[in-house]
């Protein structure tokens, strides 16, 4: 329903409620990926890490100098 009242919304013959549809959706995305992805990257877990890179680091040596 919200679509539909935004699409009544829009003014002008059907290319034109087409092409101010893209717009918009191209502005929301713009301000996702400027503006809002932005402040809650820090707050999201997908950068907390599980492993140990010196551990790894260390068995990577130690791989080497087995073969």
């Amino acid at each position: 329903m919200l679509y539909a009242a935004i699409w009544r919304a829009l003014p002008g013959p059907l290319v034109v409620r087409a092409l101010l549809a893209l717009v918009l959706v191209l502005a929301v995305v713009a301000v996702l990926f400027v503006w809002v992805f932005p402040r809650i990257a820090p707050l999201m877990p997908f950068n907390d890490n599980t492993v140990d890179p010196s551990a790894m680091a260390g068995l990577a040596v130690a791989h080497v100098r087995e073969a």
